[in-house]
């Protein structure tokens, strides 16, 4: 079979790429902001500090497979291309797995449970790793030049905060009303669809199958040795982890601070992801007028100081208003981490002639990964602190329990965030396509 008769070398619609960002955060994003609530405050089937344990060790996991999923599709030359098989395989194992984890098997007892939700979370999760590290190193080889990237990546954006509107924000009131199963049913048969469909129209490039197979301890050596990989790393680490926090801490905020589960939780996440959405067309223009990096620093800026005021807030209103700057904050972060991404890796790609954008991205989301650690801790300090151990158990200050899980402890994780973030520079602010290239070199 030939593989030039199969991959056509045409240019792909950003909008058939971006919309594969819809279905591969439909499914991830309820799993990691519910199964906290799913599995210790609705069900009590495990406490906090067992949930702190399955987050610490899939974080183990994570940090062995991620490089393996990026080297495998980096190495992968099949007729349909290098990402192509691994997205088509990957999509309904994925939605099978997170299915099974909104479906506890009636009859387990509170310790089988917890090998249950281990399992099925470790499982869930790398499936995840295995879609995404493939989805994300597409972008740079399909979009070479900055001004296609950022319209590329803002309309990405846009389907991702689209679906965390579903995912996040509609969630509680869908699953009060179908069940957590249904909808996990639901949210699998739309991100399946959408990932192929997103896989079949995206056509990735003859060229970069021509181009030598990376070797995978070459390859990482190489990557590890680039300080720009570890400060964009860390600073995006921080700020996923400060994210998955807060993430997480919303209903558990509403119901003991604002006394209203459902409802407010749903307003206070959808005000997130709607300002975010709004917002990206006002960073497109902020990113020209001030250029990439400042425009970066200045979003994350934004999400820290919004982490301020919400533990003083005590009414649904009060806290929204501080949610509409994170949520401006939030939509220029998204819309400008995956641009410096890819600007480190034309660098890399110039100094060594390799294409290994899903080694990279599995790199990078070892160390995104890295917030579960964060989260695990949160959760722990949040029971030894706060006495909180389960919705049967709330401890006597459950309300200071959610103050510091929705604002403290994110907020000491951004101040690092913003400080990283200041280290790293590029030579100048020209766009990919116009650096010289260096001289070719394998690592």
């Amino acid at each position: 079979m030939n593989m030039k008769s199969r991959l056509v070398s045409r240019p792909t619609k950003p909008i058939n790429y971006a919309i594969g960002m819809f279905g591969t955060s439909i499914p991830i994003n309820m799993f990691k902001t519910y199964a906290f609530i799913y599995y210790v405050d609705q069900l009590s089937a495990i406490t906090t500090e067992k949930f702190a344990m399955i987050l610490a060790f899939y974080t183990v996991l994570d940090a062995i497979d991620n490089p393996i999923y990026g080297f495998l599709s980096d190495s992968t030359r099949s007729p349909w291309g290098r990402r192509r098989p691994w997205l088509v395989i990957g999509a309904p194992l994925l939605a099978l797995s997170f299915i099974m984890f909104f479906n506890v098997p009636a009859g387990l007892g509170e310790g089988s449970v917890f090998w249950y939700a281990l399992i099925m979370y470790m499982l869930t999760g790398t499936l995840d790793s295995l879609i995404n590290s493939n989805y994300g190193a597409l972008f740079p080889e399909l979009f070479k030049t900055e001004k296609s990237r950022a319209k590329t990546n803002a309309l990405r954006q846009a389907f991702q905060l689209l679906a965390m509107i579903i995912s996040i924000a509609l969630t509680p009131m869908i699953t009060k009303a179908i069940g957590y199963r249904d909808t996990a049913l639901i949210y699998s048969f739309m991100a399946v669809s959408v990932i192929l469909y997103m896989t079949f129209t995206s056509h990735e490039t003859p060229e970069a199958q021509k181009l030598p197979k990376p070797n995978l301890f070459a390859s990482i050596w190489a990557i590890a040795k680039n300080p720009k990989f570890w400060l964009y790393g860390l600073t995006n680490a921080a700020f996923f982890a400060a994210l998955a926090v807060l993430q997480q801490s919303v209903s558990f905020y509403a119901k003991y601070v604002l006394h209203s589960e459902g409802a407010a939780a749903t307003i206070m996440l959808a005000t997130v992801i709607v300002v975010a959405m709004l917002a990206i067309l006002a960073w497109v223009q902020i990113i020209k007028r001030i250029h990439l990096m400042k425009s970066w620093r200045l979003a994350l800026l934004c999400v820290t100081i919004a982490l301020i005021p919400l533990f003083f807030t005590q009414t649904l209103l009060a806290s929204t208003l501080a949610l509409v700057i994170l949520g401006f904050g939030y939509g220029g972060a998204t819309v400008t981490m995956d641009i410096v991404s890819a600007r480190i890796l034309d660098e890399d790609k110039a100094r060594y002639g390799v294409q290994r954008e899903g080694t990279f991205t599995s790199l990078t989301g070892i160390l995104n990964k890295t917030s579960g650690l964060f989260a695990a801790l949160g959760f722990f300090m949040v029971s030894r602190l706060y006495g909180y151990k389960s919705g049967e158990v709330p401890g006597a200050q459950p309300a200071d329990a959610a103050r510091f899980l929705i604002s403290i402890f994110p907020f000491m994780i951004m101040v690092v965030c913003c400080l990283l973030s200041l280290l790293l520079h590029f030579k100048d602010n020209t766009a990919a396509e116009e650096a010289a290239p260096e001289p070719v070199q394998e690592a």
